[in-house]
Order: structure tokens, then sequence, then C-alpha cells
């Protein structure tokens, strides 16, 4: 929802100064809704309560982190269908408390070998639509799920995915949040091939908060996972399926695609942010993002400009912008491009780019970097030996493709409609086996080379500005976790993407609830276009260890169903 300039400074003017103010509580900021949760043993933040308990269930029983993480994962695709599931990617930071390092993880799927830029011609495409069989590229979820559990995991797959197998034929309560989304998209998916029938059982609609929900047939193939492993899903008969259903509705994505499929671990990389080392994964993700703007903005004062003030706000959106024109130049697969990731994320660059900063007034447009070459759901589980994994899985728009296999009972991701199909030369063109652009990030913190904060955001875009702030918060502005996590956001809406369009009219900036109008009064006079929306702002949830008391803080997003707990 967009208001006009006139009726929005009304609404601020008047409901701001009382929506700053949600609750009162003894202690904390005025914003925040709870408690940090504190446990000794293990904790787990989710996006839905149902998949935190199993999580700290797994936990229990002597599981491991990636084992929970593992199992909280497959239970959300099946309370969160319409942000996650096997049908997408996944992606993770993994703290090993044996080798005391960080293990980064990409469990991304690549373009289907038949889909080429002239399919696109020939149907006379010049983008890659959201919905349908065209923008599915090859899921890694599964693939990520053994990789990890070989390395990390400590029980067997079948009682890690038990929980959800069971919840799968029983049924489960849809929570509110999620319910609303579900209801918000099924009038786009309805007649996709095989939608209806597993997100509709009642024929007429998704169901409502409090519903009671089954899908057997996820559960059965959970079940089909669990007993016959990751070559079930990727050369067994979910993979013929897949094959099968594509070719009879016009998809690209084939058997062989599948059982060419792989992962890759990777090695996270970071910055140092006034004393702590903040990680992210390399392309083909957007993670670097987030190490640029905090480059950008470690040349500012942010403590005393204060949070929620004009000043603070125009140099995190300005830094936003920066690193939005390099990321629509140089973040994609790096198998097909040498990307300077070194030169993006060094200190040097970021004092360049921070020159093109006017302090007292927004830009229109700014240029990528000349340099030298070449919806989601988040999760993170901390066990008793100290492992902590940063957890992100997504099959990108809700619902994704909208596309379900015969009786597998997930939707396939369109994370494919991230590919540039205008411009073979363009770094995120669409070429055969090639990972498209991603947007999902998980993130790390450490301080002197122990483990810190896990963390992550979900929301496409928001996530980086996401990151960001959640870092500027913790580190700046002195919040706890559950404060940064509650604390207004912002964020920036540009035209800069990985398809290779740029922004040309300074984009908008929307914030919401909980600024205060001079703030906003000033963001407009200093030339920024500001406007308000619901919803848009990601979901977050973080887990801190305390090394003295050897507690773990846990925290969880308020803007979603979710839930920390521990034990």
């Amino acid at each position: 929802m967009r208001l006009s300039n006139a009726l929005l400074f009304l609404l601020t003017g008047i409901l701001f100064p009382l929506l700053s103010f949600s609750q009162d509580r003894v202690t904390g900021k005025s914003f925040t809704t709870r408690s940090e949760v504190l446990a000794q043993n293990g904790m787990a933040a989710t996006s839905q309560p149902l998949a935190t308990q199993v999580a700290v269930d797994i936990l229990k029983k002597g599981g491991s982190a990636m084992d929970a993480a593992i199992a909280a994962n497959a239970m959300l695709g099946l309370v969160e269908p319409q942000a996650c599931g096997i049908g997408g990617d996944v992606f993770a930071i993994i703290w090993d408390a044996k080798t005391k390092k960080l293990y980064g993880f990409n469990g991304s799927g690549r373009a289907p070998e038949s889909l080429t830029i002239e399919v696109f011609k020939e149907k006379g495409l010049s983008y890659v639509p959201l919905l349908g069989p065209l923008p599915v590229s090859v899921p890694g979820c599964v693939d990520g799920w053994f990789e990890m559990h070989k390395r990390f995991g400590k029980l067997l797959m079948q009682e890690i995915l038990q929980p959800s197998i069971d919840y799968g034929n029983k049924g489960f309560p849809v929570s509110e949040v999620i319910a609303w989304q579900m209801n918000n998209n099924w009038p786009t998916m309805q007649d996709i091939p095989g939608f209806r029938k597993t997100y509709m059982p009642n024929g007429k609609n998704t169901p409502k908060k409090g519903e009671i929900f089954k899908n057997p047939d996820l559960a059965n193939t959970y079940q089909l996972i669990a007993t016959e492993g990751r070559s079930a899903f990727y050369e067994g008969e979910i993979a013929r399926t897949i094959d099968h259903f594509m070719k009879e509705n016009g998809g690209y994505l084939s058997y062989e695609d599948l059982k060419k499929h792989t992962s890759e671990w990777v090695d996270p990389v970071s910055t140092n942010y006034r004393g702590y080392d903040v990680w992210e994964l390399p392309p083909n993700g957007q993670g670097i993002a987030v190490l640029q703007m905090l480059n950008i903005l470690e040349g500012f004062d942010i403590k005393s400009m204060g949070f929620g003030s004009a000043e603070y706000l125009h140099v995190l959106t300005e830094a936003k912008k920066l690193a939005f024109e390099d990321r629509a130049k140089f973040y994609a697969d790096p198998a097909f491009n040498q990307i300077p990731v070194e030169q993006l994320i060094s200190k040097e660059y970021a004092t360049e780019r921070r020159k093109l900063i006017d302090p007292e007034r927004a830009a229109m447009a700014y240029p990528a970097g000349d340099l030298e070459l070449g919806n989601t759901t988040y999760l993170t589980v901390a066990d008793k030996d100290g492992n902590m994994v940063s957890f992100i899985q997504s099959i990108y728009d809700e619902f994704g493709s909208g596309m379900v296999p015969d009786g597998l009972g997930f939707v396939l991701q369109n994370r494919g409609q991230q590919f540039n199909v205008q411009d073979p030369n363009h770094w995120n063109s669409l070429t055969k086996g090639k990972r498209p652009f991603h947007t999902i990030i998980p993130a790390f913190i450490t301080k002197d080379g122990e483990p810190f904060i896990s963390f992550g955001l979900m929301g496409g875009s928001v996530q980086p500005q996401g990151h960001t702030q959640i870092v500027v918060n913790l580190i700046d502005f002195g919040m706890n976790l559950q404060e940064a996590g509650d604390a207004p956001r912002m964020r920036h809406n540009g035209s800069s993407e990985p398809t290779g369009s740029q922004m040309t009219n300074g984009g908008s900036l929307n914030l919401e609830s909980g600024f205060d109008y001079e703030v906003i009064r000033k963001l407009e006079e200093m030339g920024h276009r500001v406007e308000y929306s619901i919803g848009p702002f990601g979901g977050y949830q973080a887990i801190y260890y305390d090394r003295i008391h050897k507690v773990y803080f846990g925290a969880s997003e308020s803007r979603k169903d979710g839930q920390a707990a521990g034990y």
C-alpha cells in the first residue's frame, strides 16, 4: 500500500507518535515486544513455533545443531509452504566448535540445460516470467541436507524427518501470518498445475488461521527421502516424477538436470566492523552487499547520529544505493565470471565510494564501481557442544513457480526468474548449467575469533539492508538481540536489479511506523521520496552466545509467527 506525501504526512503526524510506544515494559526500548530467550544447553529460533519446538526436541535427543536445523527446515516446508520447501535452495554458515572454524555452504541449483536465451526469444519474452515452468531451476535443498548432515550431523535422517512426517499425516493448525500470506497468493496460483490439489484442500481457498492442514503427499516424500536418501530425490522416484510432470506441462527441468546436481562448500568472507567480524557468503548470493554497506558506514559517526535520525537514515540509504549498483553489475555465478570480491569488500574501495555521498542530499543515481576483473525462511540453531548454524532456505517468491509435481506435496522454486535473458554478455545472463543470482543470505558475527551471533533476515532485496541495520543496532546503538530485531526498519526500493537495470530516479524510501514525523519531513527535504508500506521489512532470527556465562540468548521476529526457544 502506498500513500501520497500529503496523506502520509497527515497520518504520520497523528499516528506515528502513538505507534512509537507499542507497550509498557519495565526494561528495554519502547519498541521491544518481548525479552530475549535464555538457555544453557541449546537454542533454536525459527519463523514458526512448531518448527522451533521440533528443533529443540531434536537437540534434547542428542542431535547436533545441524540435525536440528534440518528438522526445523523440513517442518517449515510443511507449515510455511509459501516461503520454503524442498523444491528450493539452501545456504548456510556453520560454526564448528571442534575446529573453531566457520564453514560456508552453497546449495543453490542451476538452470536446466535445455533452457536457453533463444527459448525466450522464440516466445517473444524479454524477461523470465514469475510463475509456471519457465523460471524453475534445479532444487538444491535436499542435496544440501545430506551434504551438511554428512559433515555435521549425528542422528539418522529418519529420526530427523519423523516429526514432519507425523505432522504432515496428522495435520497442524495454520498460524496467523502464514495463513494471511497463503491467502494473499492463492488467486494467482490456483490454476497452475498441482497447486489447487495440494494447497487448497477444500477447492475454494487455502487454509485459514487455526484450520487443520494436512499434507500427506509431502509426508510420503519425506519418508522416501528418509528411507532411500539423497538419491530418491535426484535419481529415484521423486526425480522421475518431476521429470514427467515438467514434460507434461511445458517445462525444461529434466531428470538429467537433477542427476547432475552438486552443492558446494565455500569459504565465508568478512569485513571487520568496529572490532567485530561480520561474515557472509560470496556470490552467487547478495551477502557481500552487507559488507560493502558496513564498510561505507564505518566512515561515519553513526552512534552520535542516533537511532532513527534523518542523518543516519540518509547515509544508510545512500550506502545501500552504492552497494546495490555493484550488486546489479557484479553479483552472479562465480563459475562463469571472475567476480572481484576482494576489491568490492575492501576498505579502500569503500573509502572511494563513500566520497560520492552528499551528506545533505539524496542521490538520484550512482555509477557502479569501475573495477579491474572480472520469500524465504531463516532459522538458526545452537547445541550443547557450542556448534551454531545460520541457515536460510527458500523457493524464492511466495509459493515459488506455483508448480506442484504430481503427488509430491511441494512447490518448485522460481529462482530462474532472476536471470537476464536480454543480454548474453551480462554477468547474470541465462546459460545452461549456470546458477542464478540469489537473494537468500545467512550471516554470522565473530569477536576475537570466537562465535558471537548467528543471525539472518529473510525477505528478498531487503536482506542486505536488514542485515546491515541489525549489525548497526547491535554495535553502534547498543541494542540487545531482541531490540535489534524489533527496532523500526527502513527499506529502500530502487531499480538496480541483477537483471541489469539501473536506478535513475533515486528510488523510494519505505519506513515502518515508529520513526518521528520530523525525521520523515527532513528526509523529504533532503530529496528522499518517503513512502509507507506494510510487510516488506523482512523476518529476523538470531542466537547470541555469552562466552562468560556459557548461555545462549535467542530472539525471534515479532513481524512473523516465529519463536525462539531453548532448554
